[in-house]
């Protein structure tokens, strides 16, 4: 018996690519949905595209989401065995001039993928949230069992409404799933939306950085490869329905096959840290622009990544110096800087 195909939505994505890439040298079949939207640089989804397609195991179709038939049809094609839906709008901030796309993407095209996860009967579906679902929690570190009913931002309701969308299914058609909280994911290949990305190109460039609550934000960065390790990890864990007490600390709901997990560095690390690294890594400083904290945004992150550890033996671990400083050499070489 051949490996598994496994079935990833946002392949030309930041994540996806770098689970694709994960999962095909380990030997398996990956196919590799993404509707290239326009949300950033579209070259640069199109250059990790071209790099997954030199392996021969790696297939893809390009359309959107919210394309029920074509999602149909390239399920069809690739007969999944496992679905890692990684594809929808991401970013807070953007959340807040374009609501609609969130609810289009996050909501009608993730209840698609689900229906088709029903339909080819696959053995775990797997799909992405986000520690924004924490909203305004100030207990830290963010535990999976904590209510998460006051989220900030419609990125952060409608990745709210994924994991209640996908706790239905589990129950109603026994399908195991999966949600997993990312906690400000990092790395190379990164988008150029995020603060490591904006922040190492105002520094090479001489452009002012806006440094938001005057810099006075903690993140849990965790480096990308630390973070598709535990979803290929997870993968090979799927819920079952408890057959007796679900054990302290775990999220595994009492009536399905359905968890959340987070998946962070469970170290919170101050904003001001993180330049500094890049400034480090550049061997420039950085001017800096002071502003206050924007709408939506929270001050602090903190995973308890506790959970992961006990399900599958792993945690995250890349020290953020050592992240930031891989990610410094993949854009000066990517941009020739």
């Amino acid at each position: 018996m051949g490996k598994e195909t496994i079935f990833i939505t946002g392949t030309a994505g930041f994540i996806g690519f770098h689970l694709a890439r994960l999962l095909l040298a380990e030997g398996f079949r990956v196919h590799g949905y993404d509707g290239m939207s326009d949300y950033y640089d579209v070259r640069l989804k199109q250059r990790r595209h071209a790099m997954l397609r030199q392996n021969e195991a790696f297939t893809t179709t390009e359309a959107l989401l919210e394309d029920r038939e074509a999602l149909a049809r390239a399920m069809d094609a690739a007969k999944p065995d496992v679905i890692v839906h990684l594809a929808g709008q991401a970013g807070v901030r953007y959340s807040l001039e374009n609501p609609r796309a969130y609810i289009e993407t996050n909501i009608t095209g993730t209840f698609n993928v689900m229906e088709l996860a029903r339909d080819h009967k696959v053995r775990h579906l797997l799909m992405a949230s986000t520690s924004s679902v924490y909203g305004a929690n100030e207990a830290m570190p963010f535990r999976e069992t904590d209510k998460a009913d006051t989220p900030l931002t419609i990125y952060a309701a409608t990745k709210k409404a994924n994991e209640a969308m996908g706790h239905s299914w589990a129950h109603i058609y026994g399908l195991p799933v999966t949600m997993f909280r990312f906690f400000t994911v990092y790395g190379p290949w990164g988008r150029p939306d995020m603060a490591l990305f904006k922040f190492t190109k105002g520094i090479l460039e001489g452009t002012p950085i806006d440094i938001y609550n005057h810099g006075d934000m903690w993140r849990d960065f965790t480096y990308v490869e630390d973070l598709v390790r535990g979803i290929r990890l997870l993968i090979d864990t799927p819920p079952a329905v408890p057959d007796g007490p679900v054990a302290e600390g775990d999220s595994l709901s009492p009536a399905a096959p359905y968890r959340v997990v987070n998946i962070g560095n469970s170290d919170k690390v101050r904003l001001m840290d993180f330049i500094d690294a890049i400034e480090q890594e550049t061997g420039r400083k950085a001017i800096r622009n002071y502003m206050p904290m924007q709408a939506g945004d929270v001050p602090a992150t903190w995973a308890d990544a506790g959970l992961l550890k006990s399900l599958t033996g792993y945690a995250p671990q890349t020290p953020f110096r050592e992240g930031v400083k891989r990610f410094v050499e993949w854009y000066r070489d990517y941009y020739a800087v």
